[in-house]
């Protein structure tokens, strides 16, 4: 696709004068009037800037004062429909509604309006990028009326006055805030415009806005109106948070949650060893018992019930005989055998760590009174 070059210079008709102004503006006036008058039952569709609509947001009232200055309106509302409609150097293409144009639509759009004019109306992120164009526009308020102060003299003189726009950080546009411009051209043939509210029905009058519009559309005989579509993006570039996000904005979402995860590491990690304190109230020790007997049952763990039952029998068997403080199994069961005069398969049956676990609670309750038994012979003499 070649770069597009610039509108040659025309002849056969020009810009109106600045005597004119006020002519125009009591046109835009009389439109305007007549438009809000009219009401919605004639607005056709709805929406920011719409060509048709009536009601304050759309820009019928523009649409109108253009064709009453001679130039050929063409609404088109799909990718399709704008290539179908012829673009020559006498021509100006400008887009409304960019946050539904996609890499592919704006490829396309691009590649069409090339020998003619490019327009577009408040560019969203994702379609400036698309453009090629590496400065993005930020939204700012906007107190007071903003001059052109450009060397284009067709500014010249001219204000505008909306309440919120999108200004892009170069000093080389027209309509100069203090944090950049209102209008910039990026190339020749390419036009970015973020104060789009100054062509709405209801911001039309304000300050110079007619005038504004009147040459920033009127500058050439056709004027296609480009509307996009939804329905015209592809399945891999449709509009989604990232073709959105400016390309700054990014880099500091991955450092938030950089930050989030060593934050939540921070908080989660264990900030040193664990620190014993006594408990506030005295527990008796056989309602512990008691306690982790009802869990026990609760539970159904026999098996985990008789092993402490054994175990505590060992214990008090070990002190007894004194066997030491953790003797081998095997070598207690002898003993405990040898004490009480009892068969050491039948020692072993009650307290080996390999013995079976009870079946049933009547079997756990027989258990633990064949080792209430035992541990009374093992304290005999």
């Amino acid at each position: 696709m070649s770069a597009p070059a610039a509108a040659p210079e025309r002849t056969g008709r020009r810009l109106p004068s600045r005597s004119a102004l006020l002519v125009v503006v009591g046109l835009v006036a009389a439109v305007v009037t007549s438009v809000l008058l009219t009401g919605r039952d004639g607005a056709g569709l709805d929406g920011d800037l719409e060509p048709s609509g009536a009601g304050p947001y759309g820009a019928r009232a523009v649409v109108r004062v253009l064709e009453e200055q001679g130039v050929d309106v063409i609404v088109v509302r799909s990718a399709d429909a704008l290539e179908d409609t012829a673009v020559d150097a006498d021509t100006t293409v400008v887009v409304t509604s960019t946050g539904q144009l996609g890499r592919s639509t704006t490829d396309r759009m691009v590649e069409h309006a090339a020998d003619g004019r490019l327009v577009v109306i408040d560019p969203a992120p994702g379609p400036v990028d698309a453009l090629g164009v590496d400065t993005l526009p930020s939204a700012a308020q906007v107190a007071d009326p903003v001059g052109a102060r450009c060397d284009d003299a067709s500014y010249a003189g001219l204000s505008v006055a909306v309440d919120q726009a999108l200004i892009f950080p170069v000093d080389d546009g027209c309509f100069r805030t203090q944090d950049g411009s209102l209008l910039v051209a990026p190339r020749p043939g390419l036009q970015l415009f973020g104060a789009g509210a100054a062509l709405s029905n209801d911001q039309v009058l304000r300050a110079d806005n007619a005038a504004v519009a009147l040459r920033l559309l009127g500058g050439s005989d056709r004027l296609v109106w480009y509307v996009p579509s939804l329905a015209d993006l592809r399945g891999d570039d449709g509009v989604s948070l990232t073709t959105l996000l400016p390309d700054w904005l990014r880099p500091s979402l991955w450092l938030v949650a950089l930050a989030t995860i060593a934050l939540l590491v921070w908080r989660a990690r264990r900030l040193g060893a664990l620190a014993i304190e006594p408990l506030p109230v005295t527990v008796k020790a056989i309602e512990t018992t008691r306690s982790r007997g009802r869990l026990y049952r609760k539970a159904g763990d026999r098996g985990h019930a008789a092993a402490v039952l054994r175990s505590a029998a060992r214990v008090r068997a070990a002190e007894r005989l004194r066997s030491g403080s953790s003797p081998d199994a095997d070598t207690l069961v002898r003993d405990v055998a040898r004490h009480t005069g009892r068969p050491v398969a039948e020692i072993d049956a009650l307290l080996g760590p390999h013995a079976a676990a009870p079946a049933t609670d009547h079997d756990l309750i027989t258990l633990a009174d064949q080792l209430a038994e035992l541990d009374r012979e093992v304290r005999r003499p």
